[in-house]
């Protein structure tokens, strides 16, 4: 079976969210046709996946190190050629060209030179994928251990000692602790966006309204101090994954939560309409809102716009939350004018229903 071509691709390690996830990200040519050498040079050594430049007969002009490395240097390198077994431009027509286990994609830069870029199978990527999620979930797991011994002998140093201790001492030993708590729940989150770009999907219809009323009332157990109006618009339907839609909902009511503190007559909406076979919904708040020209960092792991002491987190939620709303083909959009926010999630709804 031959994977789709979605040309060209480069693929980078994406080590950002401390996933160690492999994504292949698609892209414009990295060079136009008639482009100098050295800009060509740069394109190959930014791709980490095997890739070259070749003549029309398949002989390789210039090529990075990954793609060196793969196929051989220098005695297969000379060899591509043979392996095509045809005209670049006549083999470019019909698809990837299976070579070596995988797929090598091709793209003309100009009437000479084309654009040869080597990826494993999508069978190859998807054992990968989940190669890379077993190691990242053990990684978090072996570091939780070392974790709860900080907070626990951090604990019992504090209980023990604290005839002995002055008040900053005591602040010191706090210190560690709220920053092993942290470190903790910043591992939980880096686990569930892994798993959310990986853990198989279940499509179920869903009630929208009862995941969002449930979600509600566990933050309202979580902090019952607070005093949060939430609304939510009932008959509300959707396709989805339970269990990770359930997660899109969690970041995103909590997000709104956390920015509602200290505003008097905090106030939750979450409200929906079907848009054809798409069904919107709107989760609005009357907190801290943020400033539009960043939108784009919201939904990038480890990026917020507002510090600690005004509520923000470890940076994940809602990179988790866009993340699952685009493997079911949907997506996740923020707008503020600065007096609240409102975050819109998409996802399918069911075949033959009406408008919510």
């Amino acid at each position: 079976m031959r994977a789709v071509s979605l040309q060209p691709v480069c693929t980078v390690a994406s080590r950002a969210a401390g996933t160690l996830e492999t994504v292949s990200v698609v892209r414009p040519a990295p060079m136009p046709p008639h482009s100098p050498a050295p800009d060509l040079a740069a394109a190959l050594a930014a791709c980490a996946a095997p890739t070259a430049s070749v003549d029309a007969d398949g002989r390789v002009l210039q090529a990075n190190d990954a793609f060196a490395r793969h196929f051989g240097r220098p005695l297969r390198l000379g060899e591509l050629a043979t392996a095509l077994d045809g005209p670049v431009a006549a083999l470019a027509g019909h698809g990837p060209v299976p070579l070596d286990g995988g797929d090598l994609h091709l793209r003309a830069l100009d009437a000479a030179t084309w654009w040869a870029q080597w990826l494993p199978t999508a069978a190859d990527r998807g054992a990968e994928q989940r190669q890379l999620q077993m190691f990242a979930d053990t990684v978090a797991h072996d570091l939780r251990a070392p974790l709860r011994s900080i907070d626990s002998f951090a604990k019992l140093l504090e209980d023990r000692a604290a005839p002995k201790l002055d008040a900053s001492e005591r602040m010191h030993l706090s210190r560690i602790r709220a920053a092993a708590t942290r470190m903790s729940g910043l591992l939980a989150a880096l686990g569930e966006l892994s798993r959310a770009a990986s853990a198989p999907l279940v499509p179920v219809t869903l009630d929208i309204s009862v995941l969002a009323e449930w979600v509600a009332a566990e933050l309202s157990d979580e902090e019952p101090s607070r005093q949060v109006e939430v609304e939510v618009q009932p008959g509300l339907v959707a396709v989805g994954d339970e269990r990770l839609v359930r997660q899109a909902l969690r970041a995103l009511l909590e997000n709104a939560w956390k920015f509602t503190r200290g505003r008097e007559g905090a106030r939750i909406e979450v409200r929906g309409q079907r848009e054809g076979d798409r069904l919107r919904v709107e989760i609005r708040d009357n907190g801290a809102g943020f400033d539009m020209q960043y939108c784009h960092k919201l939904f990038q792991p480890f990026q917020r716009l507002h510090g600690v002491e005004q509520g923000a987190g470890h940076g994940l939620g809602l990179a988790t939350a866009q993340r699952i709303a685009r493997r079911h083909g949907g997506d996740v959009r923020a707008a503020s004018d600065g007096d609240g926010a409102v975050f819109t999630l998409v996802l399918p709804a069911p075949a033959g229903e009406g408008t919510a």
